[in-house]
């Protein structure tokens, strides 16, 4: 082989290994784009391209103490016929210390809907505080032993989900719900039934 084709076969297999790295990159950055995707908006969102309550169904329903009020007790089914957030939290959760004023100010401008928040594996004591200390107005419910979050499927804190009138999940954020969020799902919550 002639110095000449050895140096072409050298420049053949660099670029050959440049374009190779080059499509790698790319394949490797469109599966992580989609995983990132599917993670973050689930099946029932806006941006996953479903219509939303086809996807999750009924939420399951729930009674549990209010938390910090003896004898009185949340319920889903006393907001029968209306819109619901169900919003699992708890004082000792790191992103819930973000997402909890953010929910206590949205509540504050929409309070025509409805907001329930579930805190979970904690103390009354801990939980009210924290509440207190982010200015939440909306009811609490009190779930020490996780048997609401478990119904839902819930096993990392905050986790947010999106009801209808009909009480069926239309969306579902796992982790801190941004207020993009809140607006593109209280869309979905409001729309009129498919027929």
């Amino acid at each position: 082989m002639s110095r000449l084709s050895g140096l072409r076969a050298v420049r053949w297999t660099a670029r050959l290994t440049g374009r190779h790295k080059v499509i790698s990159t790319v394949v490797v950055a469109f599966v992580a784009m989609v995983i990132a995707v599917s993670v973050s908006t689930g099946p029932g969102s806006a941006a996953s391209g479903h219509a939303g309550a086809a996807s999750y169904g009924a939420a399951p329903a729930f009674t549990a103490a209010a938390l910090g009020e003896p004898g009185r007790q949340v319920s889903l089914s006393r907001y029968a016929g209306q819109p619901v957030i169900v919003n699992f939290w708890a004082s000792w959760c790191t992103p819930c210390q973000q997402e909890t004023p953010l929910l206590a100010r949205w509540h504050d401008q929409h309070r025509n809907i409805i907001l329930l928040g579930l805190d979970e594996n904690d103390t009354v004591d801990s939980a009210l505080a924290f509440a207190r200390a982010k200015g939440v107005s909306y009811p609490l419910a009190f779930d020490p032993n996780m048997k609401v979050a478990s119904a839902y499927g819930v096993d990392a804190l905050p986790q947010t989900f999106f009801l209808n009138a009909r009480h069926q999940i239309v969306a579902h954020t796992v982790g801190v719900v941004t207020s993009a969020q809140l607006a593109s799902n209280l869309s979905l919550m409001t729309a009129p039934a498919p027929r």
